[in-house]
């Protein structure tokens, strides 16, 4: 019979997302005695082409059960966000990207300019149903912010080996931007690289940040309990140059679709 034990971890102080919004600091975690404690790790989110967002984010890990929580705000009110788990299970090293990476000079790090730096799509981070990049544009299924561009996420889900093992070289991307300050996403900034249908606004990198290096053991509170999940492959949805990889075409045409049709719809106060 394997003994159990918990261990309550408190911190001095809540963690602050953006200088704003604090997050009580104290989480529990058990392990068993061939078992292992799960690892947290922190994200802070940083804005990218100027949109205000910001945000912290946690990933805990236990074996190749992950759960990921994020308290972001500043972004597009009543819109949905795309995000994702970036980066490699191989060793890259890739980080976030900067104005230099705008390559065409327009102002704004579209995502095709910004894959080159922060790497392909390892897990699409949906509110519920599949994990895997094929679902990088399920924005039925991405979570959408409040009428004051506040996001709350939490969802726990299995992983492969490969993503549990490389947890530390993997970043969160969050998408959507706001270019004219309407409020809304709109073809103002022009079309998105990935899809002509779709504004550029909605697919643009918001904000990103990396997971820091020491583990820690707070995680924040709240965001849209979903479980569930499927195992994920390091496959890729987005290569370098920005076109949809193999077994990614279909959720251009399907995800695209519903995000051209939620543009189009009426505004509605949440």
């Amino acid at each position: 019979m394997m003994s159990r034990r918990t261990a309550t971890i408190s911190t001095l102080a809540g963690l602050a997302i953006g200088g704003a919004v604090a997050i009580p600091a104290t989480a529990t975690v058990s392990s068993d005695g061939g078992g292992s404690t799960p690892a947290a790790h922190q994200i802070d989110l940083e804005h990218l082409n100027d949109s205000g967002a910001s945000g912290t984010a946690m990933l805990s890990v236990q074996g190749t059960r992950l759960t990921v929580k994020i308290e972001a705000q500043g972004l597009v009110p009543n819109a949905p966000h795309a995000q994702h788990l970036h980066g490699s299970t191989e060793g890259r090293d890739f980080h976030c990207p900067t104005p230099d990476d705008d390559k065409d000079g327009d102002g704004i790090v579209s995502t095709p300019e910004g894959v080159p730096s922060y790497g392909n799509v390892q897990i699409a981070l949906t509110t519920d149903g599949d994990t895997t990049p094929d679902s990088a544009l399920a924005v039925d299924r991405m979570p959408t912010a409040d009428a004051e561009g506040k996001l709350s996420y939490e969802r726990t889900l299995e992983v492969s080996q490969d993503v549990a093992d490389h947890i530390k070289d993997l970043h969160i991307v969050q998408h959507g931007i706001d270019v004219n300050g309407d409020g809304a996403y709109d073809a103002g900034a022009g079309p998105s690289p990935l899809n002509e249908e779709l504004p550029l606004e909605a697919t643009a990198p918001a904000a990103c940040g990396l997971v820091q290096g020491a583990a820690i053991g707070t995680m924040p509170e709240g965001g849209v309990e979903t479980g569930g999940g499927t195992e994920n492959g390091p496959a890729s949805a987005l290569a370098a140059d920005g076109l949809v990889a193999a077994g990614g075409a279909g959720l251009v045409a399907a995800g695209g679709a519903l995000l051209v049709a939620w543009c189009r719809a009426p505004r509605r106060d949440h």
